[in-house]
């Protein structure tokens, strides 16, 4: 057998594992409007809102005119990605401001939905994180408005504009893997070994801007910079990490629906949260293929990533390198497991693309890579995942009626 591949975008269409000519869609070059400056806003400027602010604002014809933040500190740090944005602590006074045409949301969940309808009715193309739903019912209702708004709206799964990720899709569509009949999915990362949430400083903080939709409660700091982990707020790990490879799951695969899931999982260590540190979730789908996901958060060793295995192959696929190891291929004795016939590796952090990406459509009125049905239905996985993880019982999506059965 031959030595392994390692595939560049220049020689991927002299080495596809299956001989079938591969074109690639990885440049968002050459758009109309090329040279037409962008308008930015940034709404809820935490930590992850300004990596993508840093992001966006290398594209020359992006630029920030407009932040907010219901913290005021937070909007004291995004200043230095836009230091004459003009500052906002009402989202809705943003959305009204007509030197902005596009916005960045960077929200807790709950209020991804309210802020991205109030965006798109206001005139505002949109990118926003996922999930774009807190809620499974929200889903059809957000299509309903974003479609009919003809706004531009893209959600950060970014692996759907990372090369790497695009060449493995177009390998498993020309049938390299096979059967695909199993996927598994992990993420693990390291709350355990952090300091306690920093300070907040409740003087500075609109408490009930921040809840929003969410029961009255009292605002702690642990809730306020780890507002992920409370179900009023966030979805645990399935909407936070396991949203990221599910999506490249219901991509690859064209199925995007599961029929049903189960899940269990514990606070064995971070008992301060809602959310379990530890958790297995299982999800079935109507191609014939079972997707099994493994999370926690008190070891960062192998990070996350994926693999789908094929009649023919296995796929396996981080943000660093896709590797295809061959049924019957040479064994590695140093590594174990089977030696890779294609190896593809990153070269970049597929995010810039993915703004890259939104900004063009936003010039060209095309569909982004995230567009907003798939990442409802990318929502939608997860949510069903949470529910058979808090009903604790196996929960089973009826597609005919989009309702949970029972």
């Amino acid at each position: 057998m031959k030595n392994a591949t390692s595939l560049t975008r220049r020689n991927f269409l002299k080495t596809s594992a299956t001989g079938v000519t591969i074109t690639t869609a990885l440049s968002y070059s050459n758009v109309l409007g090329a040279n037409e400056r962008i308008r930015l806003g940034a709404m809820g400027t935490g930590g992850r809102c300004r990596s993508l602010m840093g992001n966006a604002k290398k594209n020359a014809d992006a630029t920030f005119t407009a932040i907010c933040d219901v913290y005021s500190p937070r909007m004291g740090d995004a200043m230095e990605h836009a230091p004459e944005a003009k500052q906002y602590s009402d989202y809705r006074a943003l959305l009204d401001d007509k030197n902005v045409d596009a916005v960045i949301i960077g929200s807790p969940d709950h209020w991804h939905v309210k802020m991205t309808t109030d965006a798109v009715n206001a005139g505002k193309d949109v990118y926003c994180e996922k999930p774009v739903t807190h809620k499974i019912e929200e889903g059809a209702a957000l299509i309903q408005v974003v479609e009919a708004s003809k706004r531009v709206v893209q959600t950060g799964t970014q692996q759907r504009s990372w090369e790497h990720f695009i060449l493995g899709k177009q390998l498993v569509d020309n049938g390299t893997l096979g059967d695909i009949t199993a996927v598994r999915m992990w993420w693990y990362q390291n709350y355990y070994s952090r300091q306690l949430p920093k300070e907040v400083n409740f003087a500075k903080l609109d408490q009930k801007a921040w809840l929003g939709n969410a029961p009255a409660q009292e605002v702690t700091p642990l809730k306020y910079r780890t507002w992920r982990w409370f179900w009023d707020f966030g979805g645990g790990a399935l909407t936070d990490l396991m949203s990221h490879w599910i999506d490249v799951v219901h991509w690859y695969t064209g199925s995007p629906t599961p029929t049903s899931a189960m899940a269990t999982g514990q606070r064995y260590l971070l008992k301060d949260l809602e959310c379990p540190d530890t958790l297995t979730c299982v999800l079935d789908y109507p191609k014939n293929f079972t997707a099994t996901y493994l999370g926690q958060m008190h070891s960062a060793v192998d990070d996350g990533g994926l693999e789908l295995r094929g009649t023919k192959a296995t796929m396996k696929l981080d943000r660093n390198v896709l590797t295809i190891h061959p049924e019957g291929g040479e064994p590695d004795v140093n590594a174990g497991g089977i030696k890779p016939s294609i190896t593809i590796r990153s070269r970049a952090d597929g995010t810039t693309a993915h703004l890259r990406n939104w900004l063009d459509c936003i010039k060209s009125r095309q569909t982004p890579a995230a567009n907003i049905r798939v990442a409802v239905e990318c929502a939608r996985a997860c949510h069903i995942g949470n529910l058979a993880l808090r009903q604790e019982r196996k929960v089973k999506w009826n597609a005919q009626t989009a309702r949970v059965e029972g």
